[in-house]
């Protein structure tokens, strides 16, 4: 298995999929408590939700479980959000507190996992916005994300619908948070949030570089918006899925189309 999948468009948008992947190797999954072989914390379907919305992107994609090692961590193990309730670059934990391990993993073998699966993923997403900002003159990273609507572990109360992370406007230009904002505030029957519970990971926040051209805005999707249910199997609805891809196309369409004006070529 390789770690990660890219599949090069001439756009100059990126998708990230740092957490679609179900891959564990056979004796890493073997150490994983029954809770923690169900991969209940796997962002289930966001590849198949933005499949084919906008022509001309680039996506890159994790195929490793976040239980392996988590993509969007800061390599470092440093907490994205100091005081509150998280998990690690390997979580110890699932959403919920729940031990996930039979046998943790040390220091030495986390590094090992990152240099094995978190290394070649983030040397691939940085290659496809070198590429990118190389073609177009600027780059433009949507991360793609969900997780479920309530999570009492991880924040109060149910999650909105849209979450949109730019660590407080500074991961990308103000005009691409603004159109992205608006579309989902003008999205009939679904709530939206900007900066709220999840400001954007460390993908995020690592690659949004405006000065440099290089532009990244996380999307946190609650997962009631295109799942069944949001328990075991976390069955695709594509009745729901169908009245959500509209507002995300809209909102990839309009994005690409923001590249020229933020110093791109046409």
């Amino acid at each position: 298995m390789t770690p990660v999948e890219v599949r090069r468009g001439d756009g100059p948008l990126v998708l990230g999929l740092p957490h679609t992947g179900t891959f564990v190797p056979d004796d890493i999954f073997a150490r994983l408590t029954p809770l923690g072989r169900t991969l209940g914390d796997t962002d289930w379907h966001i590849d198949r939700l933005y499949d084919g919305l906008i022509d001309g992107v680039t996506t890159v994609r994790a195929n490793f479980h976040r239980y392996v090692i988590d993509a969007n961590r800061d390599p470092s193990g440093a907490s994205l959000y100091p005081g509150q309730n998280t998990t690690g670059l390997v979580p110890m934990t699932d959403f919920d507190g729940e031990p996930l391990w039979l046998d943790e993993p040390d220091e030495a073998e986390i590094e090992a996992r990152r240099l094995a699966w978190h290394a070649p993923y983030h040397a691939a997403l940085e290659a496809e916005l070198t590429r990118v900002r190389a073609a177009h003159g600027v780059a433009i990273l949507y991360d793609c994300h969900s997780i479920r609507s309530h999570i009492p572990f991880l924040f109060e109360g149910t999650l909105p619908d849209f979450n949109i992370g730019t660590n407080n406007g500074t991961t990308c230009a103000p005009v691409i948070e603004a159109i992205v904002a608006d579309i989902c505030a003008g999205a009939e029957g679904y709530t939206s949030i900007l900066n709220g519970r999840f400001k954007g990971g460390w993908t995020t926040r690592h690659y949004g570089r405006p000065a440099d051209n290089l532009h990244a805005i996380q999307m946190e999707l609650a997962q009631s918006t295109h799942l069944a249910a949001e328990s075991l199997p976390f069955d695709y609805d594509p009745e729901k899925a169908d009245r959500l891809r509209v507002h995300l196309k809209t909102i990839l369409n309009s994005v690409a189309e923001l590249a020229a004006s933020l110093g791109g070529r046409s």
